[in-house]
């Protein structure tokens, strides 16, 4: 049987998974990487309150964003969420350029590029 959880439910969960990024020293960040994260591409900080709740859906603030010099070359194919610390928090997001957790300008990426992050939502199962 499949488990099914209220609004109420996964809007605190969804709280929660926000305030786990936003907690720790310093902002949180979404690195985007190669398949399987073999090679963080680049590093996209966000904002101190990452983002907001609505039902089951966490909705990341403040876009446009960007890292203004990617960190090496490689095609974009997975993303984490990271908090201040460097924790991981959320792994195993899909990346595209539509209809994807974290949604980019472009999926092939080069060293020193401007890499724009245009939106990011997750959203609870």
């Amino acid at each position: 049987m499949t488990i099914i959880y209220t609004t109420a439910v996964k809007t605190e969960r969804m709280t929660a998974v926000r305030d786990l990024i936003d907690v720790a020293a310093g902002n949180g960040a979404i690195e985007i990487g190669t398949a399987g994260m073999g090679t963080v591409l680049a590093v996209i900080p966000l904002d101190a309150i990452s983002g907001t709740i609505s039902g089951s859906i966490l909705t990341f603030s403040s876009f446009p964003k960007s890292d203004s010099s990617a960190d090496a070359t490689g095609t974009a194919a997975e993303a984490r969420i990271i908090d201040g610390i460097s924790t991981n928090i959320i792994t195993g997001l899909t990346v595209g350029t539509s209809a994807s957790d974290i949604v980019l300008d472009s999926l092939s990426i080069t060293t020193g590029q401007v890499v724009t992050l245009d939106s990011a939502t997750i959203t609870h199962a």
